[in-house]
Order: C-alpha cells, then structure tokens, then sequence
C-alpha cells in the first residue's frame, strides 16, 4: 500500500490585530460589510516586502470579516491573509469550508452574502460559505491569491452556478475533499495534491453465498454463465442526472462481486476479471473520483463520494441482465439523499404494546377500567383540502395525510388512542390561522403528546442542498425537546434516511400553542429530484410511519408525557 504523508507546516504567529477584528466587538455579528475590491496589483509587479515575523507564542493574527460584491448570480467573497496564516479549501455538497492555521478565526454568523452565498459562519478555525447548489472540485467556484498594491495577500473566492476552475494552479495543494483528522489518507480521506491515491487493496473475497443462484442480490454474487479467461473489465460508464450520479460496471459471465460501504467510498471487490489500474476524478457532485487496481485474482473499484455512505443510505445498487451481447449491468446510484425503500417485513410492522396509564382526576382518556386508561396522542397531518402545502414530486398534504393514518393503525393496535387532527382530504377552518390553532388545541387535558407530519421543500435554485428527514420543537414545553428526538431517532432507523437533526429557533403555531410536549417532522423534500421520489414510494412511508410511531412509544414508555408539566401556549409568531 502506498502511503501518502500529510504534512501541514505550523504557521507563524503575527503580533498586532487587524483592522477586521476591531470591526467584530459582537462575537455573533449579523451582518458581513459589504465594500468594492480594492484595486490589484499589475501583473508582474514585485510585492512589497513584508516586515519581520516575530515568534511571540501568542496568536494575534485574525481572519474573517470579507469582503463581498455581486454580479448578477455570481457572488465574489475576498479575504485579508495577513504574514505567517494558512488554510485548506474543502468543497462540499453544501458549499465550501476553509480550515485556518495561524489566525483567530472571526466569529461570525450572517444570513446572505450574495446571490450564491446563502449564510456564512465562521468561528472555532473553520469558515463556511453555504451555497444553495453543490460543489464539485472543479464547478460552482473558483479560488484564486492576489497581491494588492499595499503588498498584501488576499484571498479571492467566486460563487456561482455557472462558475468554474476550482482552485487555481497556485492553490491546488490546499484542496481537501474530506476533513483532516490525522488518520493515514486512504480512499475515504484523500490528501491535497493526490486526489486518487493508491489505495489499499484488499485480497480477493471468498466464496459468495448464493454463487450457483440464476439471480444474484444487489449486494453480492456471481454472475451467471461460464468464466472466461482472459476478460478484461472496461472503465465504469457515468450517468448524471441532478441530485444523482450512475455508475455501471459491464461485469463477464462468471464474475463475482461483493460491494462495502465505508464512510466517503463504496468499495466494489470483483474476482474472475482483470483490468489495469486506471483513475479519473471530480466526476460529479456526487461522485469525486473512481479507482480500479488490480488484487489476486481480481479487482478492487473504489467509488469516492461527496457524502457519506451506510449500509442502507446514499447509494443503491441493481444487477441488470445484459442490454446486448452476455456482460450483466451491475448499477450504482449514488446519492445523499438515497434512503432504505425496502418492504418491512410483516413481523416488524408492529409496535409494542403501550399498557394503559393511570387515571388522574379531570382526565380526558379513554377510560379501560377504573383506574387506568389508554394513553392519547394526537397525529396532525399537515395543511389539507384547500391549502395543498408543498407541491413537487407529490401534493403534501395527501402525504402526510397517508403517514399519519398508518402511523394511528399502529398506534391503536398498540394500545394507544391515536385521535387524527383530520382523516380525509380538509381543513379545520378556511382562515390558516384558526386552523392551525384548532390543530394544537385538540391536545386537550389528559392527552399526553402531540405530532405534527409535514413535508419540506426549497426553492429551485436550492433544490438539490434539500434532503432528508428533520424534527422541529418549541419551547412549549419542557420535554418538547426530548419528544422530537426520540422521534428523529426513529424515523432515522427505519428508514435510513440522511438525518438533519433537530431544529428549533422558528415558532411554529402548531407547536407553540400546544400545551403538551409538541414536535413536527419533516419527512423529506419533494423539491428534490432523488427525495421526491422517497416520498412517492410505499415502502418509505411504511417506514416513515413506522419510525414515528415506535418514537411515540418510546416517548410514552420513557415518561416524556404532559401528564409531568402542562406549560401555558405562548402569543405571537408565525408557523405551520
């Protein structure tokens, strides 16, 4: 195995502060001012010296507050690099990251910069220039040094979705396409200057269960026929589509295969073919680069992706019989927001049963016996009859609609009174406002948790940063929050989902005027080309389903229910 040393040179220590950092007396400043560049150096023009670096062990040089200008959609983001700083430039799905040695990173958080700069955040060494489009190594940016007529350094940074080159020539070394974490590069971490390494190869696999099988599975096993000496294996052929990347390997009769997802790779073993080691890189947004080396009696495809994989997320794969002539299709789709849509098996499409929960005065439960009852939740699928919510690859609010009476069939079986805020295609009331409140106060005394589903989108032109699943909470109630993650948690298990975590600082009316633990999930973005598609499956929403109803139970069994603290619904605001 070949290894590639890292070496990051530790950057001198500057005494004095820049200017920049007298402008940032609010450690979480709102805005980034806004200037006109200042005039560059002519070409071929000697910089002026720099003064003397003193080694003080104190670090006094700062970086931050650019300097930004727009045309049209292209956004121009210009930095100060003041003697002895360094940093690596780390484009990503979501925008570009750049890592700082020998400065203070400026803490900063801002809403805009330009048309292509989203928000930018900056602090703790690291600034973040989101983008609403996704990154390759080479489109959708440009980075480049200059050195101004005063003889300082600046970093210039281009946004757009028309712009292209990357990184200049003078910056190419900087280029990482994965976070540094000290650990010896490999497929999965590739060092700047080296973007396909060597990788490590790994020894022919054993026999494949199933190896005499007519229909191998998508994860491993022979293709049928007859092995033939001698058959090489031509380089992958790439489909792109937006928001996904196909990768297809024409595999001969006789060949065997296994595919393992590890982190920012899927690694393909083959044996029964033979190739030379080729490589390309930057592929796609998708797909940063490919490798085939040869191993024993076999190959190694490395996939290096600009997201991370599981075992069940970010890719698919499909073994096709032959177009023509006898070579079989093994087909990967490589995607972030790819997700597990396989059926659940009928045993697992159950929740544990909930035992009822005791009777305290005034109760609203309903009643099993004399002093104990069946424990209420209310589902609330979102918006309905003629507020439709977001339209895309589907209408939301026949979706969540669909999710929430699966998840009150598994609810009911399991001893739960599971109450809909509405069952057929309506709204509560025509004014949005009354709705939504009528929506939260059916979580009446006695009722223990409220759910709301929806559906997320973006605009179009953000369209492809938006996948995955989220859950939102307000500070309704104290254990509002502890709700939204065991719901979270669940919905990510069964589904395999691209997790966004939890969210909150927006006050939803739905949540904000409940007065038991409240959350609403985002089950996916029908604006996005791959996850529009997870909403329109059956087995997804199976999941889904799932997944929001085995939350809902843990919630009940673990105590995370109003029947601890009722808080009062809070005025104002706006939400779903």
């Amino acid at each position: 195995m070949k290894r590639i040393a890292i070496f990051l040179s530790s950057a001198l220590l500057v005494a004095g502060v820049g200017s920049a950092c007298a402008q940032a007396s609010d450690p979480f400043q709102r805005s980034v001012p806004v200037q006109t560049l200042p005039t560059l150096q002519a070409p071929g023009a000697q910089p002026a010296p720099s003064a003397p670096i003193n080694l003080t062990g104190v670090q006094n040089a700062a970086f931050g507050t650019p300097r930004t200008s727009s045309d049209g959609s292209m956004t121009r983001v210009v930095f100060d690099l003041q003697p002895g700083v360094s940093y690596t430039l780390m484009p990503t799905f979501t925008g570009l990251r750049l890592d700082v040695q020998g400065a203070r990173v400026i803490p900063a958080v801002t809403a805009r910069l330009g048309a292509s700069v989203s928000e930018y955040r900056a602090g703790a060494g690291q600034v973040t220039l989101v983008t609403p489009f996704p990154l390759s190594l080479s489109e959708g940016w440009k980075a480049t040094e200059a050195t101004l007529a005063t003889g300082s350094r600046v970093l210039i940074l281009e946004f757009g979705p028309t712009v292209k080159g990357g990184a200049s020539a003078a910056l190419s070394a900087r280029v990482r396409v994965s976070p540094p974490q000290g650990a010896k590069p490999t497929a999965e971490s590739l060092p700047p200057g080296d973007l396909v390494p060597t990788v490590k190869v790994l020894p022919p696999a054993p026999a494949l269960p199933g190896a005499d099988s007519s229909v191998p599975s998508a994860r491993q096993g022979r293709i049928p026929g007859t092995p033939q000496a001698g058959v090489t294996l031509g380089a992958p052929r790439i489909g792109k589509s937006p928001g996904q990347t196909r990768v297809v390997l024409d595999l001969p009769p006789g060949s065997s295969y296994r595919l393992v997802p590890s982190g920012l790779s899927l690694r393909v073993e083959l044996s029964g073919v033979a190739a030379a080691a080729q490589s390309a890189q930057n592929v796609s947004p998708e797909l940063r680069a490919w490798r085939i080396d040869p191993a024993g009696n076999g190959l190694s495809v490395s996939l290096v992706t600009a997201a991370p994989l599981t075992d069940r997320s970010g890719w698919r794969a499909q073994l096709l019989a032959p177009a023509s002539g006898e070579r079989s299709r093994l087909v990967i789709d490589l995607s972030p927001a790819l997700a597990d849509l396989t059926p659940v098996p009928a045993a697992d499409k159950v929740v544990a049963r909930v035992p009822p929960f005791p009777v305290t005065s005034g109760t609203a439960m309903l009643a099993l016996g004399a002093n104990y009852a069946a424990p209420r939740v209310v589902i609330d699928p979102g918006h309905g009859g003629r507020d439709p919510g977001a339209v895309g690859t589907i209408v939301e609010k026949q979706v969540t609609l669909d999710v929430a009476l699966r998840v009150r069939d598994l609810l009911r079986a399991a001893g739960v009174d599971a109450v809909l805020t509405r069952d057929t295609d309506r709204e509560l009331n025509p004014s949005k406002n009354t709705d939504l409140e009528m929506r939260a106060f059916m979580g009446t005394p006695g009722t223990q948790l409220f759910v709301s589903i929806h559906v997320n989108a973006t605009d179009a032109s953000s369209a492809l940063r938006g996948y995955g699943v989220e859950t939102w909470w307000n500070p309704n109630h104290p254990l509002s929050s502890q709700l939204a993650g065991l719901l979270q948690n669940g919905i990510i298990a069964q589904t395999g989902a691209f997790s966004r975590g939890l969210k909150t600082g927006r006050s939803l009316s739905v949540l904000r005027n409940s007065r038991i633990p409240a959350a609403l999930v985002e089950i996916g973005y029908t604006s996005h080309p791959v996850d529009g598609l997870n909403l329109r499956d059956a087995n997804y929403l199976d999941r889904v389903a799932l997944g929001v109803a085995s939350g809902i139970r843990e919630a009940l069994m673990s105590g995370v229910t109003a029947s601890r603290t009722v808080m009062t619904p809070r005025a104002g605001g706006a939400g779903k």
